[in-house]
């Protein structure tokens, strides 16, 4: 109807005319109002003209804009951060230690003090050692275990037993240890492991091998830290996360570990033959392999090794939240096989996991003859550093 008639100056309605079209009609517009910022509404527009928004709607609008920009600078920040993974190139690694055949000992010296991680244990020099026949080597393999023969009052203040750190030190390099026979049994945690014993933790701690008790739930790699390093980040490898935060003190000082299956340590392990687990010390981070006897990779026993061409790690620690080279120093190759302690001796590994009987001092203090697989047996260990 409107579209016939057309207002006069006098503000009647008079037909002929056509009412001028732009936005909304006028015919339809209310009285000029004022928004709550005061301003003067002034003639209608279309919602999508800004000539028509007021200034508080400008301002949303504005923040809006504003808040969109940084979400996706924010987004594709943290989508580069999230994919951001280190350049494992490969290195030409070439031999520069080894650790095998009857003067394999020689390479270390003997732990004697005092447990630091709480365990049931007497660690003996070299001379109590070789006299109980606690180490021992030949041509062919070296063999660290636990006492056997006293029980009782005789084991009061805890079981003998070994622990070796190497007299080299190393910065960084390539790490193989070929092994015979893994050590398990209630009451004991067995360790294959390097760090600097006189800066720990600010030197940091690379565990290659270590379980607990029975030694049926697979090998455990695992990174113990001062503050600063993370594993939360993109890696590669194959074994199950444990924890993500390696600072010595997070998660009941567990560290960031990965675990491997069953046939990566103990019964399983030791039945097949044994197997090679070898170790990557480098800037670009941290990675460690393991093979069963029959799957040994042909450049690892012919003493050219080369990472590049093994896959996927069992354990990928790599340096995107993480210096490796500030945290990791000066470490020794160390072997040992704790009793007790803080982590086979806790009742949630000892007897609800493992199921092993009584308390585990009272255990391991009376029952010498139970301890007859808990034994290391070292093929031998070599050591490669790129040229």
């Amino acid at each position: 109807m409107l579209d016939h008639y057309a207002q006069n100056d006098h503000g009647q309605f008079q037909s002929g005319g056509q009412i001028p079209q732009s936005g909304f009609s006028r015919a339809s517009a209310q009285p000029p109002s004022y928004g709550s910022w005061g301003e003067d509404a002034g003639d209608e527009y279309s919602r999508w003209d800004p000539r028509g928004w007021s200034l508080k709607n400008k301002i949303f609008l504005a923040v809006g804009i504003i808040v969109v920009i940084v979400a996706v600078i924010v987004g594709s920040v943290l989508g580069v951060r999230a994919n951001r993974y280190p350049n494992y190139s490969s290195l030409d690694y070439s031999l520069v230690d080894t650790y095998s055949g009857s003067s394999f000992f020689d390479n270390f010296e003997y732990y004697t003090d005092t447990d630091p991680a709480h365990g049931f244990v007497q660690y003996i020099s070299r001379d109590n050692a070789e006299w109980l026949n606690l180490t021992y080597a030949t041509s062919t393999s070296a063999v660290l275990r636990v006492d056997t023969t006293y029980s009782g009052s005789e084991a009061a203040s805890g079981r003998q037993s070994v622990r070796i750190t190497s007299n080299n030190t190393y910065a960084h390099g390539l790490f193989i240890f070929d092994i015979l026979h893994t050590p398990y049994g209630c009451g004991t945690w067995p360790a294959l492991w390097l760090t600097d014993p006189n800066n720990w933790p600010a030197h940091g701690e690379i565990d290659v091998v270590e379980a607990a008790n029975k030694g049926t739930y697979g090998n455990q790699a695992t990174l113990h830290t001062s503050e600063g390093c993370s594993m939360g980040v993109k890696r590669k490898e194959y074994g199950t996360v444990q924890n993500k935060n390696c600072y010595y003190e997070a998660n009941e000082y567990s560290g960031c570990g990965v675990k491997g299956t069953e046939s990566t340590y103990g019964p399983e392990f030791n039945s097949n033959g044994g197997g090679v687990y070898a170790m990557e010390l480098r800037d670009a981070g941290i990675r460690v392999w393991q093979w069963a006897r029959s799957s040994i990779p042909s450049d690892v026993t012919s003493g050219s090794p080369d990472p590049s061409t093994w896959g996927e790690a069992f354990a990928d620690f790599p340096n995107t939240d993480c210096d490796i080279g500030s945290h990791f120093k000066n470490q020794s190759i160390i072997a040992n096989i704790d009793l007790c302690g803080d982590w086979a001796g806790a009742s949630k590994y000892y007897t609800d996991q493992s199921s092993c009987s009584g308390t585990c001092e009272t255990y391991v203090r009376d029952n010498a003859d139970k301890f007859s697989t808990a034994y290391w047996e070292f093929s031998s260990f070599k050591v490669y550093q790129a040229s």
